[in-house]
């Protein structure tokens, strides 16, 4: 199961918006063939290790499978698995987890045991369950799985104060083995966000340079009530959209946004939504609606004070990395999210909190919300 999970989590960014899954087949303690889900090569975890065994003349029969996700059930995009495993012989089948997907859940299991094959579930069920976190809270809600990501200074701050800033570069907190770790965080997720406050102050790139594979680019979200973002900044000099059929830059605005500007970013090719907005505020819950219109499953935050505060607020956050340098900022520098009065009290209300050092800096990383269901 280790090596099952360990083929899983090569697959990140490659399988959304279908879960990781990886497979072995194991007879007489020797692994005869293994496999993982990619989504644009179609095939399950299941059926890729089951063509590997034929590609080296090996018949699967009798043998055991471990797979971290229960065998699907049910025809989709391709076949059951379950069924697959039947037709294939196999005598065992062991599970790290049920799929809690309606389509599917404990229908695989019975399916195998009705063909007589043994079953066992719960094997390593926590990591294969922290590798599909953002699938199943998607299965269960249709919504992205929100975390908020934060570099902070060890007296709980954001930021400077604007005018201890230099206009239009970031302001490093962390060191790079931190730095590092974040672009980790970004290639792990389809969708990242911000404000425009942001993009104004810094001139971000908001890119996965992880140097790492993926299926689709990772989509950069801006929130721009009116529309104020720059024809020069970094974000849509960069953009892809006008270049490949799979944008990259998504604008969110809101009805004062210019028409005039729209066109003008649109000419470019980036994608601009308007959203309900109330008050010069975009409405986050309908944000989140159009990203899971565009099957973004997970969603990292990186933002200024007031968004960190209003996702918080409004209870849409189900994930948090903070990440603490060793610098101190001060009194008057901004805070870590606008009506909360200090992250080391928010992370009072985080559960399964971890802790790790990354050179001088400290990782810690909690959840608001468990994607899995409860018994």
């Amino acid at each position: 199961m280790q090596r099952a999970l360990q083929l899983a989590a090569e697959t990140t960014a490659l399988a959304s918006p279908n879960p990781q899954v990886g497979c072995v087949l194991v007879r007489d303690g020797e692994t005869i063939a293994e496999g993982a889900h990619l989504y644009a090569n179609r095939d399950h975890a299941e059926i890729a290790a089951l063509k590997q065994a034929a590609e080296r003349g090996t018949s699967p029969k009798d043998s055991t499978a471990y797979v971290t996700l229960e065998p699907c059930s049910h025809h989709g995009r391709t076949g059951p698995c379950a069924d697959a495993l039947i037709a294939a012989g196999i005598s065992r089948c062991v599970i790290a987890t049920v799929d809690p997907n309606p389509q599917v859940s404990g229908r695989g299991i019975v399916k195998l045991q009705a063909a007589g094959i043994e079953v066992t579930v719960g094997v390593l069920q926590q990591p294969a369950r922290d590798l599909n976190e953002a699938f199943i809270h998607f299965i269960r809600t249709q919504t992205p799985f929100v975390t908020l990501k934060a570099a902070l200074s060890v007296d709980g701050k954001l930021a400077p104060p604007p005018a201890h800033r230099f206009p239009n570069q970031p302001h490093w907190l962390t060191g790079p083995a931190a730095r590092a770790e974040v672009h980790l965080l970004r290639h792990a997720s389809d969708a990242i966000l911000t404000g425009i406050g942001t993009v104004l102050a810094d001139n971000p790139l908001l890119t996965d340079r992880s140097g790492k594979p993926r299926r689709r680019p990772l989509l950069r979200v801006i929130l721009d009530t009116h529309l104020r973002i720059p024809l020069d900044s970094q974000l849509v000099l960069t953009a892809s959209s006008a270049r490949t059929t799979t944008p990259d830059l998504l604008i969110l605005c809101g009805t004062p946004a210019p028409p005039e500007k729209i066109a003008a970013l649109e000419a470019l090719g980036i994608e601009v939504e308007t959203l309900p907005d109330h008050a010069g505020r975009l409405s986050l819950p309908a944000a989140l609606a159009a990203l899971a219109e565009r099957n973004i499953l997970s969603l990292l935050l990186e933002c200024g004070s007031h968004l960190n505060g209003s996702f918080l607020r409004q209870n849409l956050v189900d994930k948090a990395t903070l990440i603490y340098s060793e610098t101190e900022l001060g009194d008057q520098a901004l805070p870590f999210a606008q009506g909360i009065p200090s992250p080391y009290l928010f992370e009072q209300a985080l559960t399964r909190v971890t802790r790790t050092a990354l050179g001088s800096d400290a990782f810690v990383t909690g959840y608001l919300h468990d994607p899995w269901p409860q018994p």
